[in-house]
């Protein structure tokens, strides 16, 4: 998917102008965000799980090298492959081939974020090789030629009317909207001839575990574990970040990622796949491939500051509790991840110069770093980048400020750090601004400052500093008693 984070403000600007995906927006808080609150509350020991998550995704981190290679032997010993890739390009480009080699005519995809990443849909297609979403949130923006909104609900944007409308050709404006249920068994339908054709299926990876060579999926719809069973073969993608080291570990990171990303205590479906198929196994596919997949991940890892966002488990908690998301949405983001954690992968991984705005979409209220299940504090990198764009400290090339604004920054530091310049400052700030204001306000500021007044009105500079208020008030003495403030000349 080629990034389009520079457009970050066209697109909010769309969905804050589109009523029907704002409404869809709110059941993202009412839905996903309280139903995580209700089970965080229901869990004794919530906190401590919180933490013995996030020590886990610390030491995994720390010695990521260690367990890569141990989950890549031991995923072997049971008769996998393990290819690992570079970039994008380098993983969708070994998964085509494979398809190729293999004859395989039908591809069927479980919801995988990393593959979303290398375009892996589109490529297949461009082969000739039919590739077909099965989470019916990925069927229906497949569908519709759209990229997901939400990390764990990618059509939420969608009323019931669009996706019948995407499901069903024959749907008319005036015909009556078929309620869920019936919209699934709908999609149902059209996608079990697929199941049953296809040859290669491809999943992500919520948790791949080092000391087994396991992979888990997490999935309400069955339509993982299908993907795994059916088809005579399976490729898992996932980012290497999402590895962790044993089974013991695993029972942590599943309590706080479910009941993180839809509240639930435990979800339909918790898929182990250990390889291929086994002689004595009656279904399986015949051969198991696992790609690994760089693609920009190493730069945060080699960046101390940035580090940390690698912990994230993709729950969206944070998406679900920013009020900027609720607002803007996910297309706004430009790329695959969006939300807090995206403004921080996004602009590391495909550059901070076109997504220098992505840092700037947050109101700081620290929501997403009290909910996030591995307590990753969020608003405390999107600082760090918002400063290093300001500085140009990643490359002065890709700076962010102006020297106009630079100037005026400097101009303002060096008036605020004496009495005197400040007074001076404020005098002359309001001899200047006197002429374009009215009544004490200025609606229409010129540039370099007509930013502040695009959408509020800004005050004229007080005629007095507060200091000079005081002094004032101390001259005429204090109230005496029963008298007062009012009374006082």
């Amino acid at each position: 998917m080629k990034p389009e984070t520079k457009q970050f403000r066209s697109k909010a600007a769309q969905t804050l102008a589109n009523k029907s995906v704002l409404q869809s927006l709110d059941h993202v808080y009412t839905g996903f965000h309280e139903g995580r609150l209700s089970a965080a509350a229901d869990t004794p020991n919530w906190e401590e799980l919180r933490t013995k998550g996030k020590a886990i995704k610390d030491h995994t981190i720390a010695h990521l090298d260690y367990y890569l290679g141990l989950l890549a032997d031991n995923v072997e010993k049971s008769g996998g492959h393990v290819f690992f890739a570079n970039d994008a390009e380098e993983a969708r480009l070994h998964i085509v081939k494979l398809a190729r080699a293999r004859d395989v005519k039908t591809v069927i995809k479980s919801k995988s974020m990393v593959s979303e990443e290398m375009a892996l849909a589109d490529a297949l297609i461009g082969q000739g090789i039919e590739a077909v979403e099965t989470d019916l949130g990925e069927y229906i923006i497949q569908l519709a030629g759209e990229t997901p909104y939400h990390l764990i609900a990618p059509a939420i944007h969608k009323s019931r009317k669009e996706v019948a409308a995407l499901l069903n050709d024959d749907f008319s404006e005036g015909d009556p909207v078929p309620d869920p249920t019936e919209l699934t068994m709908s999609a149902r339908a059209k996608l079990r001839g697929v199941f049953e054709r296809a040859d290669m299926s491809v999943t992500g990876v919520n948790f791949a575990i080092a000391e087994s060579g396991s992979i888990a999926l997490v999935t309400n719809e069955g339509n993982g574990r299908m993907s795994t069973s059916v088809p005579r073969i399976h490729v898992a993608v996932m980012g290497m970040e999402k590895i962790i080291p044993s089974i013991q570990d695993l029972s942590t990171m599943l309590r706080i990622l479910i009941r993180s990303a839809t509240g639930q205590r435990i979800t339909a479906y918790i898929t182990m796949i250990n390889g291929p198929r086994k002689p004595e196994e009656e279904e399986g596919p015949e051969e198991f491939h696992l790609v690994i997949m760089n693609n920009g991940r190493d730069k945060l890892l080699a960046d101390p500051q940035m580090r940390e966002s690698l912990n994230c488990i993709r729950c969206g908690a944070c998406l679900n509790a920013c009020p900027v998301y609720r607002k803007v949405g996910g297309h706004a983001y430009g790329w695959v991840y969006p939300g807090p954690i995206g403004a921080i992968v996004s602009p590391v991984m495909t550059g901070l110069k076109d997504a220098h705005d992505l840092p700037n979409a947050s109101s700081l209220c620290g929501a997403c770093h009290e909910v996030c299940p591995v307590k990753i504090n969020i608003p405390r990198m999107l600082l760090e980048l918002r400063w290093r764009t300001a500085e140009g400290k990643v490359d002065p090339d890709d700076r962010a400020s102006s020297v106009k604004e630079r100037v005026i920054w400097k101009a303002w530091r060096m008036g605020m750090m004496g009495r005197r310049r400040f007074d001076l400052g404020a005098r002359l700030s309001r001899l200047l601004m006197r002429p374009i204001s009215k009544r004490g306000w200025i609606r229409k500021a010129p540039p370099p400052i007509s930013g502040w007044t695009s959408t509020r009105d800004f005050p004229l500079v007080a005629s007095k500093s507060l200091k000079e208020r005081l002094a004032a008030r101390e001259k005429h003495g204090r109230a005496k008693p029963g008298q007062t403030n009012r009374d006082r000349p």
